[in-house]
């Protein structure tokens, strides 16, 4: 069966390609002209088809290229060479170069997680948690608080929680992909909710030029933000109760009795950092150079937003660009991480050189699924998708008032899981969600966080979102396990929270709707662990 899906694609692929060399043929000019598919249902089509193709084939590279395939040829119309050269440069070579503080950042995360392991500080570390974390939800509930603590930015976040507990988890049986939705459902969710994040200071450059102060809409949206509150509290449930449901229960049953922490490791899984070198480091070896890393990290943010020039620290976050700031205090972390080892006697100078080859090679995978990704964000960018869903739902949603929140976090949602960017989905939204609302009225706010939350739910959904790539990344998860476990979980939040932004459409206040939505979110939960747990005796 597997084969002759494979089979099919490959033929679907090569038609695609045949179609564009017969567009080839076709009049000069068509790709000069905007294309006929621009603006429409079919600017959708790009991100749906590698979404599709990656749930299906379980192969995420082909299945992104295809995607980038496809939208090059409706931009261009379906000529052949005006395709090629709009996959390379616009798609391929444009992703690279918007991504490119993000590789340096996860280039010199990977050499930061390699020296840990070289002197034998994440060992010490293991063995300190072993001693204190006496249980599977013990471990998990330590990542889960780890993850609220690390809240100024999700990539960071990720990297930095998944490096950390991985081998907790791993002494304690508990799956990586496990593990890569606790990291995920803590990293955007929480970052979210933070006024002092990266995605605080997005919202924020966001909402220039609206009228409001960017940091002050989006504290006051806090409260309604309820997929985000809603996804942590889900954490601790299913951690609590001992229970998992869809394709993750498989994981971690395995991972229980098996010791099988992957369950599935394909070809492209994240390779192992392994630690060779002689044990010497002790806890501080960990924790010091995290503690750094922190310091440095914020530091650089709010440097690069222009602290040093007289801003405050609230509007320094918020001019920053997380793309240079997470480097730049990235690679003076790396430096001084480096002479901290040489001088404690764990890690020889030419010993930490290597880890940097080494870290860049574990992340090799997450580099080229980011590249991809971004290529085909570009693609769907040149397509006006995001135009197209805000066009309708500026003109056909005006109406409904009362709804509003609803169809934004729906809205929000879709967009962000097509595009696979919550960032953008800002971009587009904020904008419409301000100019719609009247100023005076609460639904300002509650549709602001309909907006932030319906993003941060697709982009969770997505498979082709940075920030999902992240958390694999962090796991060292196979990417496809990762997107197909979490998905079950996401979509129960999301229907929660659908609810919940229906009712607070009408009962503009957060302290009534969320208590009731929280209530059925603990009610649902015990009686999926029921039915689950019926289920599992009849088949035993």
């Amino acid at each position: 069966m597997r084969k002759s899906l494979k089979n099919i694609l490959v033929l679907l692929f090569v038609a695609m390609l045949m179609l564009a060399s017969q567009g080839y043929a076709a009049e000069e000019t068509a790709a000069a002209a905007k294309s006929a598919f621009c603006g429409t249902f079919w600017a959708l089509a790009p991100a749906l088809l590698a979404i599709v193709l990656a749930l299906i084939s379980k192969e995420v590279y082909s299945s992104l290229f295809a995607g980038v395939v496809l939208g090059g040829c409706f931009v261009t119309q379906f000529s052949f060479l005006d395709t090629v050269d709009f996959v390379v440069n616009k798609g391929l070579m444009d992703g690279m170069k918007d991504t490119t503080g993000v590789f340096i950042f996860l280039v010199i995360l990977g050499a930061f997680v390699c020296m840990i392991n070289k002197t034998g500080a994440a060992r010490a570390f293991g063995e300190w948690a072993q001693k204190h974390v006496k249980s599977r939800i013990g471990s998990q509930l330590a990542t889960f608080v780890l993850g609220i603590l690390i809240f100024i930015d999700d990539y960071f976040n990720c990297l930095a929680v998944g490096s950390v507990m991985k081998p907790v988890t791993d002494a304690k049986r508990v799956s990586r992909a496990k593990l890569a939705y606790i990291i995920d459902a803590t990293a955007a969710p929480v970052c979210m909710i933070a006024p002092i994040s990266s995605w605080a200071a997005a919202v924020s450059q966001y909402s220039t030029g609206t009228g409001y102060n960017g940091l002050e809409l989006f504290i006051q949206a806090i409260p309604f933000n309820f997929y985000s509150l809603l996804s942590l509290s889900f954490v601790v449930m299913l951690v609590l109760m001992r229970f998992d449901f869809g394709p993750m229960a498989r994981y971690e049953r395995n991972a229980m009795l098996r010791g099988d922490l992957h369950t599935v490791v394909p070809e492209q899984a994240m390779q192992e950092l392994e630690d060779n070198a002689p044990r010497r480091g002790r806890l501080v070896d960990l924790v010091l150079p995290v503690l750094l890393l922190i310091a440095l990290e914020t530091f650089a943010l709010v440097y690069v937003g222009g602290i040093l020039e007289g801003k405050s620290f609230a509007d320094a976050l918020s001019a920053t660009d997380a793309t240079v700031g997470l480097p730049w205090g990235a690679i003076m972390a790396l430096v001084l991480v480096m002479a901290f080892y040489r001088l404690r006697g764990v890690l020889s100078f030419r010993a930490a050189m290597r880890c940097i080859p080494e870290g860049f090679v574990a992340m090799v995978p997450a580099i080229l699924i980011l590249t991809l990704a971004t290529a085909l964000k570009n693609v769907t960018t040149a397509l006006e998708a995001r135009e197209f869903i805000a066009f309708h739902m500026e003109h056909s949603a005006a109406g409904l008032v009362n709804f509003l929140p609803a169809v934004i976090f729906v809205v929000a949602g879709v967009l962000a899981f097509s595009t696979g960017t919550s960032w953008a989905t800002f971009g587009i939204l904020i904008p419409i969600v301000v100019s719609t609302f009247d100023p005076t009225s609460p639904l300002m706010f509650i549709g602001m966080s309909a907006c932030l939350a319906g993003a941060v739910a697709g982009d969770h959904c997505s498979p082709i979102s940075d920030t999902t790539i992240m958390s694999s990344a962090g796991a060292q998860c196979d990417h496809l396990s990762h997107v197909s476990t979490q998905l079950p979980y996401v979509l129960v939040v999301s229907g929660i929270s659908l609810v919940a932004f229906l009712l607070a459409g009408f009962v503009h206040n957060w302290f009534i709707v969320f208590p009731l939505v929280f209530i059925s979110q603990v009610a649902l939960m015990f009686a999926l662990k029921k039915y689950y747990t019926r289920r599992q005796t009849v088949q035993e």
